[in-house]
């Protein structure tokens, strides 16, 4: 009997674990597709898992941090689903590459049409996103997820630094530092300038070398044939004079 009990309650903690571990991880995030660096462009996946086993997500909001507005928001499209992007005049204008911005993206929405999240499934919906604050280690994205029975669940907990997970905690994204893209740009193409003008040299070299050999090749069969003609020539008086003194 004891057996049976401890054998019973390891399997409810069991359970109960995977159900919190799953809840745990199955929040909707935004995950970047290589690095999202200070200062510089990145294409980030918002993934969307449904958590729910009688109903399906049919529409999925991403709020953009309005304290650090993006002046390039792209969503890439997706199969099934409409996209709609909101904008917002900004209270203080952005420069960019020399343009002043005075709107920004505040607002994605993807609605089904014709396709949905089922249960034990998830969806990524891509996003391109730029420039990326200089001033910031992470961007806090608040979703708001709509199932087919009408619930609404709305992830927009800013999780605490040092603090437990919240219970809807909203999307965030880290951002890396600051990488040295234009100049790693210029490092190259002056890389390949420099590869180009010494294969240009290389093959300069080769050409003259190949015309000196040539030459050179010229002037010894110019040499040995006019050995033999003086040979020749030589050869020739002699036999003449022998035959006069016959």
């Amino acid at each position: 009997m004891n057996v049976s009990r401890i054998a019973a309650a390891s399997a409810l903690a069991g359970t109960s674990v995977l159900m919190f571990s799953g809840a745990a991880f199955a929040h909707v995030g935004v995950q970047p597709q290589g690095e999202a660096a200070k200062g510089g462009y990145a294409v980030v996946n918002v993934k969307v898992p449904n958590e729910r086993d009688n109903a399906s997500t049919v529409k999925v909001e991403i709020n953009l941090p309005a304290e650090h507005p993006l002046s390039s928001v792209m969503p890439q499209p997706v199969q099934g689903w409409k996209v709609t992007v909101d904008k917002s005049k900004l209270d203080k204008p952005l420069e960019v590459h020399g343009k002043q911005i005075t709107e920004a993206v505040t607002k994605v929405t993807w609605t089904a049409d014709g396709g949905k999240i089922g249960p034990g499934q998830f969806q990524q919906f891509p996003l391109s996103l730029g420039p990326l604050p200089e001033d910031a280690d992470q961007l806090v994205f608040k979703a708001i997820q709509t199932y087919d029975n009408k619930e609404v669940v709305r992830w927009i907990e800013e999780p605490v630094e040092g603090g437990e997970e919240p219970e809807a905690p909203a999307p965030v994204l880290k951002l890396s530092a600051a990488g040295d893209d234009h100049h790693g740009a210029g490092g190259t193409g002056a890389a390949a300038a420099d590869d180009a003008k010494a294969s240009d040299h290389d093959e300069k070299d080769a050409t003259s070398s190949a015309s000196g050999d040539s030459s050179d090749s010229t002037a010894r069969i110019l040499g040995v044939v006019g050995i033999l003609v003086g040979a020749a020539g030589v050869a020739f008086g002699v036999l003449a004079g022998r035959r006069r003194s016959a």
